[in-house]
């Protein structure tokens, strides 16, 4: 139910004495206490109003029963006016709390936090819990947001100074929110800094400067703050007071004049599900919201202090202050390496160093990341007969190139030498400096391993060994070979396009038989044995297990996925669970095992990161959760969104959207059930393994007064095939009436809108270079159904893969601003007016 407020004001009018007046309220900007919210967990918006009669302030809370609005409770107010009326989850994430400020002076209120009880409102709020300006927001602690809200109360001191406290209603009792002091004492922060600029001797400012960067965790700062606020006559509140923040501040920055080391200082990446989709922060080891998630995504902080994150569609790169060292400017951006990283803009592949100065004095088709030094690129060469053909060469960390594009293909340095191919033919090892060290006349030479390289005499021969002379050590027998590493190899032996893999030493003998799907190198001496799931149908995949480089099985063939070992432990799932293996190849005690498939990764002493089933969370070493992603995001009440998980099988998962709140319980059943089955959630077998996987998840990628639009994607893979092939629908329901849009509804009856979207979009790929994949002559005009999707100022129309341009283009898209189509859209109808009104 969506009332404006003429309609609210209105109602309450019939309901009130007739001598009875509307209290107004004047900030932020003037308006009736009036507030529109579900108090009773009904899914039914109640309405509160505030009046006055004979000097008496009345608060009033009307319900919609049969038809008609009846009077629910009326209760008594305090003081003569009224600075806040809302209504929030402050007890309950089922229900809202009514929350008022009662005014009791100039800048002085009294809070009551109304909950509602088969005896009416009950004020939760202690009497004498008064306060100056407040904010109720949900504030994200140890484990993120939690759908309750936080109160922070400005309570005023002196001048234009504020004490700030934080409570939540928790377990039946007002307590101090100290778990969110990190995430709300920067904005304190931020109030206090100007204030201290423009009055340096006011002593107030800088103790509560102080306080508040204590609070929020930047130890070093509060420290010169409250040595500042010491070294001013007349310490404010008092010397004793000031000294003990002095000693609480030195004591977290710890002996040695730092933040305890990663615990506090170091970061790590969390997302959050919003309204304007997921969005990405990061936070300190003890699940402190540091950097406020409004990222399109953010990657781990590196060794170096840095991180790349992607802004308004841009990957930058910023250090553990949330500063950015490198502009939001490029299409995407390595991770570093040597001191090196390779950014990608419109020009192509360029390095930078640290600082994010440009090194290279030109753009690249391509760069590799840096290794011993050097960075392997190429060029492109279009003189040549028969087509395009690419030459590689290498750059040093300078960004010079010092082995000119030359080579047919190359591989990456090790060791200071390098395996290139001069032509067919023909293989050369260089150095640094591009000497050849010795060249081979074989049809193919892969890298370098423990001074043995594998090698094939002719195309589509069998493969062997050569050393770096290129004398023969292990003659070809092999149907694919893998480089030498730590004195042995995996190779297969198998036929045509099977997987019958073994393991040899330097001499050629096998230390583990040729029997398995699959065998991966894991690292400190440990490899990962794969046995078929299915030996009739092996590209289905395998499952796997431990052994020593030897052939010594240390476990039985249980685990789905391992990981390499690291400090000796693999991050390994069953399937069900995913948990870390110790070097004997048993779950490792003493550490976290997570529900459901994919990784863990030690990030500091006692925080490990999870990204399992496709969700990222962190845990402690006893599996507790020290993050999560939301799984609600609330709209405006009483609408939500909640995420719902499908995992029958661990070949398919799905995250699919509910909505919650919708007036007509019926409409809302039918609506998720259509939600359900656009995200493919249907019948799956448990116990058989599937011939493909499946994922889906969802967004909310536009939401405006009455309307919300929800991306629903899913990616089916064929298990052996090049690719899988991507969805995507878009889901755009009226949250008043439940009604799910077609194209057809933003336009008037018979207005023909096929044909004048067509011929825009057939425009844009004849004019619009950017268009220039589509494949020609396969356009012929819209459908009457065509897939869409709208923002606030446009319609935009796209085609699935292979429509009408190649895969690699993936949802080609067009964009039909509303202003060029405003005579055909329909802005008397409910689709429009639900973004217009």
């Amino acid at each position: 139910m969506s009332m404006s407020e003429p309609l609210l004001t209105q109602i309450v009018n019939q309901h009130i004495p007739a001598d009875a007046t509307i209290v107004t309220i004047d900030k932020p900007i003037k308006h009736p206490a009036i507030y529109a919210s579900d108090l009773t967990g009904d899914g039914m918006p109640e309405i509160a109003a505030v009046y006055q009669q004979g000097g008496e302030l009345m608060l009033l809370v009307l319900k919609f029963y049969q038809s008609h609005w009846i009077k629910m409770s009326l209760t008594k107010g305090l003081g003569y006016g009224v600075t806040l009326l809302t209504a929030a989850s402050v007890t309950s994430t089922a229900r809202n709390n009514l929350i008022v400020g009662w005014q009791m002076g100039a800048i002085w209120s009294k809070l009551a936090v109304y909950d509602w009880t088969e005896t009416g409102l009950t004020d939760l709020a202690p009497e004498d819990l008064y306060y100056s300006h407040a904010e109720i927001i949900d504030m994200p602690g140890h484990h993120g947001r939690d759908g309750k809200v936080e109160i922070a109360l400005w309570i005023h001191d002196t001048g234009e100074a504020y004490r700030v406290e934080i409570i939540r209603w928790q377990h039946g009792n007002w307590v101090p929110a100290t778990d969110v002091y990190p995430y709300y004492f920067l904005k304190v922060i931020q109030y206090y800094e100007p204030l201290v600029e423009q009055h340096p001797d006011y002593l107030f400012y800088w103790y509560y400067l102080a306080d508040a960067q204590y609070k929020a965790g930047l130890f070093p700062a509060a420290l010169v703050s409250v040595q500042k606020a010491l070294s001013i006559n007349k310490p404010y509140p008092s010397r004793e007071v000031l000294l003990e923040l002095e000693k609480k501040i030195r004591q977290a920055i710890g002996p040695e004049g730092l933040p305890h080391a990663r615990e506090t200082t170091w970061l790590f990446p969390i997302s959050v599900r919003t309204t304007a989709g997921t969005r990405w922060g990061y936070m300190d080891a003890q699940g402190r919201i540091r950097l406020e998630p409004v990222l399109d995504d953010a990657q781990n902080f590196q060794s170096n202090g840095l991180a790349v994150v992607v802004k308004d569609g841009k990957a930058g790169i910023i250090n553990l202050n949330g500063q950015f060292v490198v502009q939001p400017v490029y299409d995407s951006i390595n991770s570093f390496a040597e001191g090196r990283a390779i950014v990608i803009d419109a020009q192509g592949f360029k390095m930078i160093d640290e600082q994010g100065t440009i090194l290279t004095k030109r753009a690249y088709p391509f760069i590799a990341n840096v290794k011993d030094g050097r960075a392997l690129f190429y060029l492109s060469d279009s003189s040549q007969a028969g087509g395009e053909v690419s030459r590689y060469g290498y750059l040093d960390t300078s960004g010079n190139e010092v082995i000119r594009a030359q080579f047919a293909s190359a591989n990456d340095f090790q060791d200071g030498k390098a395996v290139v191919q001069i032509k067919e033919n023909e293989y050369a090892l260089i150095d640094r400096n591009g000497q050849r060290l010795a060249t081979y006349p074989y049809a193919y030479v892969g890298p370098q391993g423990d001074g043995l390289l594998p090698f094939q005499q002719e195309t589509s021969g069998k493969y062997g060994y050569i050393d770096e002379r290129g004398h023969i050590r292990i003659q070809p027998s092999f149907t694919s070979a893998f480089p030498f590493n730590g004195g042995y190899a995996i190779v297969n032996t198998a036929k045509d396009y099977n997987f019958i893999y073994g393991v040899i030493n330097t001499q050629g003998n096998f230390t583990i038989q040729p029997a398995y799907n699959d065998i991966r190198d894991l690292g400190e001496h440990r490899l990962a044995l794969g046995q078929a799931i299915d030996p009739k149908q092996s590209f289905l995949g395998s499952v796997y297990a431990i052994s020593e480089v030897n052939g010594s099985r240390l476990s039985e063939f249980v685990y789905t996925d391992v990981a390499n070992y690291k400090g000796g432990l693999a991050s390994a799932t069953n399937g069900t669970q995913t948990f870390f293996l110790d070097l004997n190849g048993r779950p490792a005690s003493g550490y976290p095992r997570v529900e459901g498939s994919g990784t863990l990764e030690v990030v500091a002493p006692d925080l490990f990161k999870a990204y399992v089933d496709q969700r990222v969370s962190y845990v402690n070493r006893g599996g507790q959760i020290i993050w999560r992603q939301n799984t609600i995001v609330p709209l405006h009440p009483p609408y939500r969104v909640r995420e719902e998980k499908y995992k029958p099988n661990p070949d398919y998962l799905v995250y699919y959207p509910q909505l919650e709140g919708l007036t007509d319980q019926a409409v809302q059943l039918a609506v998720n059930a259509k939600l359900k089955a656009l995200s493919q959630v249907k019948p799956i077998p448990a116990n058989q393994k599937l011939d493909y996987t499946y994922t889906g998840d969802f967004d909310i990628t536009f939401y405006q007064q009455q309307l919300l639009q929800l991306k629903l994607t899913g990616y089916n893979y064929p298990a052996g095939a090049a690719h899988g092939m991507p969805t995507m629908i878009y889901a755009i329901i009226n949250l008043s009436s439940g009604q799910m849009y077609e194209l057809k509804d933003l336009f008037k009856p018979n207005s023909d809108y096929v044909k004048v979207l067509s011929k825009i979009v057939g425009d844009q790929i004849k004019n619009d270079p950017q268009y220039a994949y589509v494949f020609p002559d396969t356009y012929e005009g819209i459908s009457p159904d065509q897939p869409f999707f709208v923002t606030a100022d446009a319609l935009h129309l796209y085609f699935n893969p292979y429509d009408i341009a190649p895969y690699a283009a993936g949802f080609p898209t067009f964009t039909i601003p509303f202003a060029q189509i405003k005579n055909i859209i329909n802005t008397e109808g409910s689709f429009w007016k639900a973004f217009h009104e």
